[in-house]
């Protein structure tokens, strides 16, 4: 492709359309996103599915790099409602060419299948580099982690998230500490943190079958799933097997960004890799206590993890270290412990495990949760974006 050759402009007013089936078309809502469609099943997921009920949504990723010579644009369609875009690009481009590579294949797209109204959903600042010219109805920047933070982030990423600020018409956050900093910076920005499927966790307070790699591993199981990468604490879950070595601790999750050979080796360390999002009750299930081992640094400063919420619907207490939005959320609900140390970390499981006896345990856990859920969430984000279109 040459990609000197592109649209002189993409403007929705170019796509054909008589008055009345502009009335009844969807809008496009282009999500631009540093996370694949089919990695971890987290935030970008959940909203994009709810919000595909009303829009039309495309799922722009990352590009794959490949030895061929043609770019390319790979088109799938894992949900109603939902197309993810995958660009193909070859080896040896230098930054400037992968922005107008990208910005060549996602301009020819959008000519051809474009609705006429476009919303622009950013999770990433640095899409900006390729989308700054596509003119939108509705700008949304929507700030799950500081991701400025985390472990080989791009020089320029401040300096894109500023010009995403100025751009975007509605900010939201990952969470309420996140919230408290990027208001500062943004006069319609809102707190709408990571919500829960109770229903699809809930399944494992019936005693799911076990799965195949987790049966034959022994009681008590302390048990985590998400990511595992710079925000895991390696030495915490080190000391907690060695101190221990009757728990069983089953680690649930792709290994990202660290060498995996740094990760402790144990007997009663379990690494049972990446799993489906179906997948995820029927582990928790055959769980006696549920870790949020993370360490506090500043790629943490600011999470507000998916799994605190999940867990509990579950039916599985918590122990996590100090993050500050777990601590203001959860840290007085009784079902979620907070521990800064080894130490307290095993005196924290060992009151967990005696909790597992408690008949309230389930229905404080539900009080935790009363309100809760994604279509709460994503209705709010949607009420947000229909107010500025």
């Amino acid at each position: 492709m040459n990609l000197a050759t592109r649209p002189s402009h993409l403007l929705p007013e170019r796509i054909d359309a008589d008055p009345a089936s502009m009335a009844l078309a969807r809008p496009t809502l282009l999500c631009l996103s540093h996370l694949r469609w089919g990695f971890v099943y987290q935030r970008p997921q959940h909203v994009m599915s709810h919000l595909a009920k009303a829009y039309d949504v495309l799922f722009f990723e990352e590009p794959v790099f490949t030895q061929t010579q043609e770019h390319s644009l790979e088109a799938s369609h894992p949900v109603q409602g939902i197309t993810v875009l995958v660009p193909h690009l070859s080896w040896g481009l230098n930054p400037e060419q992968v922005s107008a590579a990208q910005r060549v294949l996602l301009d020819e797209y959008l000519a051809h299948h474009a609705a006429v109204e476009l919303l622009l959903w950013y999770l990433t600042p640095m899409s900006l580099t390729f989308t700054e010219h596509l003119q939108a109805n509705v700008t949304i920047f929507d700030c799950m982690d500081e991701l400025s933070a985390f472990k080989g982030a791009p020089p320029d990423l401040l300096e894109k998230e500023r010009q995403l600020m100025a751009k975007a018409d509605v900010v939201f956050t990952g969470g309420y500490s996140l919230w408290e900093v990027k208001r500062k910076h943004h006069d319609n920005a809102h707190s709408l943190p990571s919500s829960v499927d109770i229903a699809h966790f809930a399944a494992a307070r019936q005693g799911l079958p076990e799965p195949a790699d987790q049966v034959g591993i022994g009681h008590p199981r302390l048990g985590f799933f998400g990511v595992i990468d710079e925000r895991f604490d390696i030495a915490l879950v080190n000391e907690l097997a060695a101190r221990r070595p009757d728990w069983q601790l089953i680690l649930i999750g792709p290994v990202v960004k660290i060498d995996p050979e740094s990760l402790p080796r144990r007997p009663n360390i379990h690494y049972l890799g990446g799993k489906g999002y179906p997948e995820l009750p029927a582990y928790l299930s055959g769980w006696d206590v549920a870790l949020m081992p993370f360490a506090i640094n500043e790629s943490t400063r600011f999470i507000s993890p998916t799994k605190t919420p999940e867990y509990l619907a579950g039916g599985c207490p918590v122990v996590s270290t100090p993050v500050r939005d777990v601590v203001r959320g959860y840290g007085a609900s009784g079902v979620v412990s907070i521990a800064d140390s080894a130490d307290g970390f095993i005196s924290a499981v060992e009151a967990a495990l005696l909790s597992k006896a408690d008949p309230d345990l389930l229905s404080r856990m539900d009080r935790v949760l009363e309100g809760m859920s994604w279509d709460a969430t994503c209705s709010a984000m949607k009420g947000h974006i229909e107010c500025l279109r």
